[in-house]
C-alpha cells in the first residue's frame, strides 16, 4: 500500500519558494548596493579631507540636482486631480533687467565727511602772481584720503575760588567744581576710548594683543591687562541694563535660541563653557555664558518664560516642553540639513525630500513681508498639504531604509520632531526655521577663531554683555561706537527704574528727549570726541 502523504514538495510549493528566494535575493542586492554607496561616499569624504577640500558650507543644490528637485516639486504640486493636493505654488519669476540708466560717473561722497580745501595754481600764475590774471571759474574734484585716527588727552582744569574781601584763615571756604563724571570713577579712560576698545574687541574681533599693538602705534602704551580690567568694570556698570533687556525679552510671544561651545582657560587643560543666544525678534539679541550646557543653564536663562520657543531638538529643552508653559517650535532648516548629508549615499530619496522642504521655503519667501494673519492663511492653503505629504512619504520610507544610514537618521529626525515641525502652521508669527539665532551666534564663532579662549567665567560675562549690546545695535541699525559712548556717559547717574530706555531697541526715542540731549551736551569728554562738523557738537 503506497504512502499518499509524500514529504516531497508539490510544484506550486516549489514556485512559491523560488519567488521567496528571488525576493530575498533582490532585497539583499539592494542592501549591498546601498552599502556600496555609503562606502564610496565615505571614501570621497576622506579624499576631500586629505586635500583640505571640504566644499561650500551653504546648503544649496546646483546644476542638474537643482533642476531635478524643481521638477519633483512641480510634480508634487501639480496633481490637481487629487482632493488632498496642494494648490500650485507660483514658480519664481526671473528678475527683470533694470531699466534705469547705468551710472557713468562716480557716486557723490557723503556730506558728513570733513573737507580740506586745497588750491592748485598753474606754474605761470605762481611765477607772475594772481594780480596779473583774472579768475574766470574753477573745477572742483573730490578725492578720499585717510589720516590716522588720533587719541586726545582732555585736560580738566578745576579752578579754586575764595570770596573776595575776606581774610583767609583755616575756616575759609574754597570753592571748586566737582570732577567730571566718568564711567569708571578716577579712571584713565573716557567714554569714547572705552567704547572704542569694546567695538574693536567684540565687533571687529580683535584679540587683546593686537589691540595693544594698535594703540602703541597711535602713541599710547595700553597693556592688555588694563583693558581687561576696564571691561570687567564696565560689565558691572551695564549689568542693570542687560538685566532689564532680558526681562523685556521674556515677555515676547516667541523666542529663538541656540548655543555653541567655548574654551575657558584652566590650570592644566582648558575646560568647555557655552555661549547662548536668545533672540526676541525685532526687539533684543541677547547672549549669555554658562559653564555647562544642561537643563539648569536653560532654567537660568528662560526662568518663568511662557510662550513659543524656536530651538533645535536638544534634550536640554525637553523639561520646559513637558511643563506646558513653553511650546516647542521645530526648525525645518535642521531637518533639511539631514537630507543634504544624505545626497551622497541616497540621492534619489534626498532629492525627493528636499523637493518638499524647498517648496515650504519657497512659500515662506513669498509671504516674508506679509502680516501674520495673511501668512497664516497662505500656510494653511499651500504649506499644510506639503507638510502632510512629506510626513506621509517619511512613514512609507521608514521601513525601507537601512538602520544608522544618513537617510534613516533624516527620516527619524523628521518623524520624532513632527509635532514641533508642524507648529508654524498654527501661528503666522512663528518662523519656519531657527536661522536667525544661528546667524547671531556666528558672532561668537568668528570671535572664537581670533581670541581662542576665555580667561575665566567673569570674562564670559563681560563678553556676552557687550556682544548683546553690539548685536542689538546692528538689529536696530545703530552705529555701535556712538551708541556705547553715549550710554557710558549716561549710565553712572541714570535711574535704575528707567534703565531699559537705554537699550538699543528704545535708544532712538530716548536720545531725542530734551533732558538726554542736555545731559550729553554737558559732558566734556563727549564734546572732545566730536569733530568740528559733527551735528551733535555744541558750542560751549
Amino acid at each position: 500500500m503506497s504512502d499518499t502523504h509524500s514529504s516531497e514538495p508539490t510544484p506550486p510549493d516549489i514556485n512559491a519558494r523560488v519567488v521567496e528566494l528571488t525576493t530575498e535575493n533582490a532585497r539583499l542586492a539592494a542592501e549591498r548596493l546601498q552599502y556600496r554607496k555609503l562606502y564610496l561616499d565615505m571614501l570621497e569624504t576622506c579624499r576631500k579631507l586629505e586635500q583640505g577640500i571640504l566644499g561650500q558650507k551653504r546648503e544649496r543644490l546646483t546644476g542638474a540636482d537643482a533642476c531635478t528637485t524643481l521638477s519633483l516639486l512641480s510634480m508634487l504640486l501639480g496633481d490637481a486631480a487629487a482632493p488632498s493636493a496642494a494648490p500650485a505654488v507660483e514658480e519664481p519669476t526671473p528678475v527683470r533687467a533694470h531699466t534705469r540708466q547705468k551710472p557713468t560717473g562716480r557716486r557723490p561722497l557723503p556730506e558728513n565727511l570733513p573737507r580740506v580745501d586745497v588750491e592748485v595754481l598753474p606754474p605761470e600764475v605762481l611765477r607772475l602772481g594772481l594780480d596779473a590774471f583774472e579768475r574766470i571759474g574753477e573745477d572742483v574734484t573730490e578725492t578720499v584720503e585717510r589720516r590716522p585716527g588720533s587719541l586726545v588727552v582732555v585736560r580738566t582744569h578745576k579752578a579754586k575760588f575764595v570770596p573776595k574781601g575776606r581774610k583767609r584763615n583755616a575756616e575759609t571756604q574754597v570753592l571748586q567744581a566737582p570732577p567730571p563724571e566718568l564711567p569708571i570713577p578716577r579712571g584713565l579712560a573716557g567714554p569714547g576710548l572705552l567704547a572704542d576698545t569694546i567695538v574693536r574687541r567684540w565687533q571687529d574681533h580683535l584679540p587683546l594683543h593686537r589691540l595693544e599693538r594698535i594703540y602703541e602705534r597711535e602713541g599710547l602704551m595700553l597693556p592688555r591687562a588694563t583693558v581687561c580690567d576696564w571691561h570687567l568694570e564696565l560689565a558691572k556698570l551695564t549689568r542693570p541694563l542687560i538685566a532689564a533687556m532680558w526681562k523685556d525679552a521674556l515677555t515676547a510671544p516667541y523666542l529663538c535660541t541656540d548655543a555653541t561651545g567655548v574654551l575657558v582657560q584652566a590650570k592644566e587643560k582648558c575646560r568647555l563653557g557655552h555661549f547662548w543666544v536668545v533672540v526676541a525678534p525685532e526687539l533684543h539679541v541677547l547672549f549669555a555664558f554658562t559653564p555647562k550646557h544642561d537643563a539648569a543653564a536653560v532654567d537660568k536663562l528662560l526662568r518663568n518664560y511662557k510662550g513659543y520657543l524656536v530651538a533645535d531638538a536638544h534634550a536640554v529643552f525637553d523639561h520646559l516642553f513637558r511643563k506646558g508653559d513653553v511650546v516647542e517650535v521645530g526648525c525645518w532648516a535642521h531637518a533639511r540639513r539631514y537630507w543634504f548629508k544624505t545626497l551622497g549615499s541616497d540621492p534619489d530619496r534626498a532629492k525627493y525630500a528636499l523637493a518638499y522642504i524647498n517648496g515650504l521655503f519657497q512659500i515662506e519667501r513669498a509671504v516674508a513681508q506679509a502680516p501674520p494673519a495673511e501668512r497664516l492663511r497662505v500656510r494653511q492653503i499651500q504649506s499644510r498639504p506639503l507638510v502632510d505629504g512629506f510626513f506621509a512619504w517619511c512613514d512609507e520610507q521608514a521601513d525601507q531604509v537601512l538602520d544608522q544610514t544618513p537617510a534613516a537618521q533624516a527620516i527619524g529626525y523628521a518623524r520624532n520632531q513632527r509635532q514641533a515641525l508642524c507648529r508654524f502652521l498654527e501661528d503666522g508669527r512663528l518662523p519656519i526655521h531657527n536661522n536667525g539665532s544661528e546667524r547671531q551666534l556666528r558672532r561668537e564663532a568668528v570671535g572664537r577663531k581670533n581670541w581662542l579662549f576665555l580667561g575665566n567665567d567673569y570674562g564670559g560675562e563681560a563678553n556676552t554683555s557687550f556682544v548683546s549690546l553690539l548685536a542689538s545695535c546692528q538689529l536696530h541699525k545703530l552705529e555701535p561706537w556712538a551708541y556705547l559712548r553715549d550710554i557710558l556717559c549716561l549710565l553712572p547717574s541714570w535711574s535704575v527704574q528707567r534703565v531699559l530706555d537705554l537699550a538699543p531697541a528704545y535708544w532712538v526715542n530716548t536720545a531725542a528727549r530734551e533732558d538726554v540731549q542736555c545731559t550729553l551736551a554737558a559732558n566734556i569728554y563727549r564734546q572732545a570726541t566730536l569733530g568740528p562738523s559733527d551735528p551733535h557738537r555744541t558750542t560751549p
